[in-house]
């Protein structure tokens, strides 16, 4: 189908600096501050990507190098809840040590250029416990989240002791601390009180004091000397947006909340369909309906579905392809500032008194989320593709920021059930832009698109980009009228990733989405490979390298396929690394954690790198690539495996079973309801069983593994349980018709490191 989208008409926003409240500075003189379109860095826009990360919820010898998987899948931005109940969990008594030590977190954070957004709450949520609050505070003769002299003692009292671990580590003070969020989801939601779940449905309270309450909060954090350049609050769902808070947004598209209190199928989501954030006139979602002027304030996200917890009663495997839709479709809306919850899966740390510290919907203690890094450091297909994403907000973001949303005639109003539509939007600034397409949908089954056309209308110029096909739940952005170094790209049926210059040797570096055959026009007087200005690219071809020449700018362009280009790492010396696995490049070294004994390593450009380490050259060739290989013995433990009872078994791992390892998954496969695995009777791990493999990572326990074995205890899946209470006594017994309950495997899985 051939479908028609105007720009001819487009005039620039007004971009204007927002303020003194929304501005800071630092030692060295660096000013973090915002438009009312972007974040500005030195007065240049910024273009940020965040990403949670709750420390408490993770080793504390596990965070530096999750932090830096971050890195290097772009994340410019740490964002944390700080929870209360974690910090105190019994009145008075506050905790900040191992993997509570915020300070320790932050610092690390700062070693690796990580900026950091603190959620201090005094309510988080975040499926935790009361949404964070202590169970002391329940008894006491005032009501959360009120505005009383009792609640305002202990708020003081929680921030002044985050103060304390902050200090030396704002913005102001040459840290990385830039933004603080004051408490969370005001007059929006809540959590239960799980303090009596079980027994009544009671809920925390949710707040009815509006502004006062939480600017009220805000001049607490200050008097607490929690003074960052800005401040955040949520901004969906009609919660309470004070104009000098920085409002914040997301997106979920499997919602297990639906389902807390019922079964049934989950709908189609309205969350993969183009909408423009920052338009005052715009009709968009019915979740979007702030308190202010979308123009007036950036469209910033804080919570993107990275992943998403599985509830009781809504178990399913995360599409990760849905991950970097969503961040297509938020750009193309008009976001210029990313926000994943969670990119860092966790596991919640057991209370101090044997309790569990999660709320009861969820696992009682894995908080892995199916997110892009798993809760024991597992790299999932999300973090692959979103690294291509984020280095393409990383390399063109400057320009990008400056470029505004423009949507075809009724595309805001598609139904999320329609599958046959092509859902585009651009971003451009009246001359260059990007034509976003997306064909994915939550709760669907996409279906190809074959021979579509899109035609821009441009003040002075049309762009027909024609032969569009895009595989079932692909997404791309296309460039067109981009500036490529005195060479003009007018089009091109791939994706821009990013930009190196290494050997004077300028690489453009693009990929080929799914299903489609890349065609790049260039400028007539520009020549390239194939002897004119328009190069087609090989359909089967998983990467090819291509010359192009205007006078005497020579520009190289290297096209990957999306398998080679989930491999791609750009290191800081503009390097291209290309490897299974994560890497990790430090100050001094670069390591690479992976599954496999024998790693096919390959780099760009030729010459780029040298052997060194544990790194050799390979005997094979590549036309393109240097190929280089990472071997060393491979390691095959076994596991002993003992049924105990109907559904108890225990596993024994040989007393080595870590040695040469970084790491040992624990990989599980079964049938039933949930899955409990223990160490000498205290609960280690948990599961919902949802058909994936349930994975437990061992390092953690390796001592205590070699004195006692892991115990798994799988409940079934019951039929036609009901409780039988006729007994005229107090006796109740449960009948069953069928239980569903096996062990189907059990597998060690090494995880290797290799340091170059």
């Amino acid at each position: 189908m051939s479908y028609h989208i105007s720009a001819a008409d487009f005039k620039k926003k007004e971009i204007y600096p927002l303020g003194d409240e929304f501005r800071g500075t630092n030692p060295q003189g660096e000013e973090i501050g915002f438009t009312n379109y972007y974040m500005t860095l030195n007065g240049k826009p910024f273009f940020g990507i965040s990403g949670e990360f709750h420390f408490s919820r993770c080793e504390a010898q596990r965070w530096e190098d999750e932090l830096l998987k971050m890195k290097m899948c772009g994340i410019n931005v740490i964002t944390t809840y700080i929870f209360w109940n974690h910090h105190e969990e019994e009145e008075g008594i506050f905790d900040f040590e191992g993997r509570r030590n915020l300070r320790h977190f932050v610092e690390l954070c700062k070693k690796h250029g990580l900026y950091v957004i603190v959620r201090i709450g005094p309510f988080d949520h975040g499926e935790v416990r009361n949404g964070g609050l202590p169970d002391w505070l329940y008894g006491k003769t005032f009501e959360v989240r009120k505005l009383s002299e009792g609640f305002l003692f202990y708020v003081r009292r929680l921030y002044g002791r985050i103060s304390e671990q902050l200090k030396g580590f704002l913005y102001k003070e040459g840290g990385p601390v830039i933004g603080a969020q004051i408490d969370n989801e005001y007059m929006h939601s809540s959590a239960p009180w799980e303090f009596t779940t079980g027994i009544s449905n009671e809920w925390v309270f949710v707040g009815d004091e509006g502004e006062n309450y939480m600017l009220t909060l805000l001049d607490e954090a200050k008097k607490c000397c929690i003074q960052t350049p800005f401040y955040t609050c949520t901004g969906w769902g009609g919660a309470i947006t004070p104009s000098v808070m920085m409002p914040l947004w997301g997106g979920y598209a499997y919602r297990p909340w639906l389902f807390y209190a019922k079964r049934g199928e989950h709908p189609c989501t309205e969350e993969y369909i183009y909408q423009d954030y920052h338009n005052t006139k715009a009709v968009v979602t019915s979740d979007f309906q702030p308190a202010y002027d979308p123009e007036t304030r950036p469209y910033a996200c804080c919570e993107m579905g990275g992943g998403m917890m599985c509830s009781y009663n809504y178990r399913f495997i995360l599409p990760y392809k849905s991950v970097d839709a969503m961040a297509n479709i938020k750009i193309a809306s008009g976001c210029n500032f990313l926000g994943y919850y969670v990119f860092q899966g966790g596991t919640n740390p057991l209370g101090k008194h044997g309790g569990f510290l999660n709320e009861s919907q969820v696992p009682k203690i894995s908080y892995d989320y199916q997110a892009a890094l798993g809760e024991f450091g597992q790299i999932r297909e999300s973090y692959l593709r979103l690294k291509t994403m984020h280095l393409f907000c990383r390399t063109f973001g400057e320009e990008l920021c400056k470029m505004e949303t423009v949507l075809p005639e009724g595309e805001s109003l598609i139904s999320p059930e329609d599958l046959d539509t092509l859902r585009f939007s651009l971003r451009t600034d009246g001359e260059k832009g990007f034509l976003f397409l997306n064909n994915f949908q939550d709760h669907a089954q996409s279906i190809p698109k074959k021979n579509e056309t899109v035609t821009i209308e441009l003040k002075d110029a049309q762009v027909v980009f024609d032969h569009i096909d895009l595989a079932a739940e692909e997404n791309c952005i296309l460039p067109f009228g981009w500036n490529m170094d005195g060479i003009l790209l007018k089009k091109a049926g791939a994706q821009m990733i990013t930009r190196t210059e290494k050997g004077g040797r300028i690489t453009y570096v693009f990929l080929k989405p799914e299903g489609m055959t890349p065609v790049f026009t260039f400028e007539e007087e520009a020549i390239t490979s194939q002897g004119n200005h328009v190069y087609k690219c090989g359909k089967a071809k998983p990467r090819e390298l291509f010359i192009v020449e205007k006078g005497e700018v020579c520009i190289r362009i290297l096209c990957l396929d999306r398998n080679t280009s989930n491999q791609m790492y750009l290191l800081s010396d503009q390097t291209l690394l290309f490897v299974r696995g994560a890497l990790l490049e430090d100050k001094d070294r670069i390591r690479l954690e992976t599954e496999r004994a024998y790693n096919k390593v390959m780099s760009y450009p030729e010459g780029a790198m040298k052997a060194r380490g544990s790194l050799e050259k390979a005997e094979e060739e590549d036309e393109i690539f240097d190929c280089w290989v990472l071997r060393t013995e491979e390691k095959k433990p076994e596991a002993e495996i003992t049924r105990t009872a109907a559904l108890k078994y225990t596993v024994k791992v040989p007393e080595n079973f870590m040695e040469g390892l970084k790491d040992v998954l624990l990989q599980i496969r079964y049938k039933g309801d949930i899955g409990y695995a223990f160490i000498d009777g205290e609960m280690i791990h948990d599961n919902f069983c949802n058909g994936d493999w349930w994975e437990i990572g061992l390092r953690t326990f390796a001592e205590r593994l070699k004195k006692d074995p892991l115990t798994i205890s799988i409940t079934p899946l019951k039929e036609g349980a009901n409780v039988n209470v006729e007994s005229a006594m107090a006796a109740r017994m449960e009948d069953v018709k069928a239980y569903t309950g096996e062990l189907e495997s059990v597998e060690l899985k090494p995880v290797y490191e290799f340091s170059f």
